[in-house]
């Protein structure tokens, strides 16, 4: 057999690799930290290039929050049909007395793909405008300076930079379950993947009940499938303060969902209808019937295919990325921003990790910004939202034993702007320190309870104490109002 001589391999190789391209700044994944952070250095006028493996706009734009709150509108406008006659409102003349919401799935899909389209499109914009060479391939370091990657054209390209920016995100963990292999595959669902069905599910089986299962659980319900949730803890949204958790399982059981808790999946195994999974419960062993299994139980980092190794950066024993507060990496002028590094990953936390990059590295400021003690807001998008800021209650009694801590519960049903919108269900609840009135914490399971939180974020950020909010002349009958009543629950 002919064997191409070793020199003829070694030119092949060599044409295929370009020397180095020389940058001062490199930015591996274009999430909401990665694409800001590239059109900001090329303004300030240094060469800068970002490589992205697959879509520009990182999760948040491609698979998390801009397409899943997309859906979950649609889910929305389905659930208001079903309650127009509660309202006085129906949708047929012939049967007045029924309100039936036709779900076009395909339609549904295609108003997400092209509102994320929209997006992503913006974003590759604004980065070339600012003069970003955009570089498409998956980044291996090779070393503490140097990154190698594939172009389309199957070509292995090289390039060096002064400083280097870890961007590269998170993705579904792969789903572990005996017999798992043995289904169709295309019944089997993690947080991408759902989102691209062209049909509803008869019957959504979610393994997970954190914050992506439980979206995705009701949504779908919403839609009009079948939904059982399959949670390990004993309750769902394990991080969560627990009596605002119990009472969102209410409000999914109100809503014809089945939440098992305290239950594992043990096994699975195909059926004529599509799949039957044994798992264990409190109560005994169980079996269920599915059409789907959507696998919500966490997210790994991508710093497999990165190698970080190569370039001497350390990661813990997950993969995440470790840094110091201020986001430095153990490897000189290699810094980690985004969900790499770990927990709490929102995109707002990501967006953060650049304001403070930014500051610290192309502004006159003489002060350095750290991660250190920042207050973390998020919003879980069920109906009604959940959000929170700051500590829960039990976080507040551990880190402050000698503070007088004090807690204020109050339903959303003494709201009037939610009982006039029929939106009751839910609670609030604040977390104070009794001696100075400043307000650690604030959980509110409500209608619009995101915009709520952000009030009282607002108060946190300022240290206004809580009777400040309390003493507002806040206009009638607004959501905000609650907050002058709130307080008069603390105990």
């Amino acid at each position: 057999m002919f064997r191409r001589p070793a020199v003829l391999n070694s030119l092949k190789h060599y044409c295929n690799m370009t020397t180095n391209i020389q940058y001062e700044v490199i930015i591996i994944g274009s999430g909401q930290s990665g694409t800001p952070m590239a059109a900001a250095f090329a303004k300030a006028g240094q060469k800068t290039a970002l490589i992205e493996r697959e879509h520009i706009g990182g999760s948040c734009i491609n698979e998390g929050c801009t397409p899943t709150k997309t859906l979950i509108a649609s889910g929305r406008i389905a659930y208001l049909v079903r309650k127009g006659l509660d309202y006085g409102v129906h949708t047929s003349e012939h049967e007045p007395d029924v309100n039936v919401a036709v779900v076009d799935m395909l339609k549904v899909r295609q108003r997400k793909r092209d509102i994320v389209a929209s997006f992503r499109g913006s974003s590759e914009t604004k980065l070339r405008e600012a003069g970003v060479d955009v570089l498409t391939g998956e980044a291996t370091f090779v070393d503490e300076k140097t990154l190698k990657y594939k172009d389309s054209g199957g070509n292995v390209r090289t390039v060096q930079g002064q400083k280097i920016f870890i961007n590269v995100g998170a993705r579904p963990a792969p789903p572990r379950l005996e017999g798992i292999g043995l289904l169709d595959q295309k019944a089997v669902l993690d947080s991408t993947s759902i989102q691209e069905l062209d049909e509803v599910p008869g019957h959504l089986v979610v393994i997970g009940g954190g914050y992506v299962g439980v979206e995705f659980a009701q949504l779908f319900r919403r839609l009009g499938a079948q939904v059982t949730i399959i949670q390990r803890g004993k309750q769902l949204l394990p991080h969560e303060d627990e009596e605002i958790a119990h009472l969102l399982r209410n409000i999914f059981q109100e809503d014809g969902l089945t939440v098992h808790l305290n239950s594992d999946p043990v096994r699975i195994a195909p059926s004529p209808s599509g799949f039957t999974l044994d798992f264990h419960a409190n109560n005994g062993d169980r079996t269920v019937e599915g059409t789907h299994i959507l696998f919500a139980t966490g997210r790994i980092p991508n710093t497999d295919r990165l190698k970080p190794e190569a370039a001497n950066i350390d990661t813990d024993k997950k993969g995440f990325i470790v840094t110091n507060e201020y986001l430095e990496t153990s490897s000189p002028s290699i810094f980690a921003i985004g969900d790499v590094k770990g927990p709490p990953a929102f995109t707002h936390i990501s967006y953060d990790d650049f304001r403070i990059l930014r500051s610290n590295m192309l502004s006159s400021s003489p002060t350095r910004l750290s991660i250190k003690d920042r207050i973390v807001p998020y919003v879980v998008f069920t109906d009604p939202q959940l959000a929170h800021v700051g500590l829960h209650e039990q976080e507040a009694r551990v880190k402050f034993p000698n503070k007088r801590i004090q807690t204020a519960k109050m339903p959303m049903a003494y709201v009037a702007r939610a009982l006039e919108t029929d939106e009751s269900r839910g609670m609030m609840k604040a977390v104070v320190d009794g001696d100075t009135g400043l307000i650690l914490g604030f959980s509110c399971l409500g209608i619009e309870g995101g915009e709520i939180m952000s009030i009282v974020e607002i108060a946190m950020i300022g240290d206004v104490p809580y009777q400040k909010l309390r003493d507002a002349v806040l206009a009638h009958p607004t959501l905000a109002e609650s907050l002058n009543n709130v307080w008069g629950f603390l105990e």
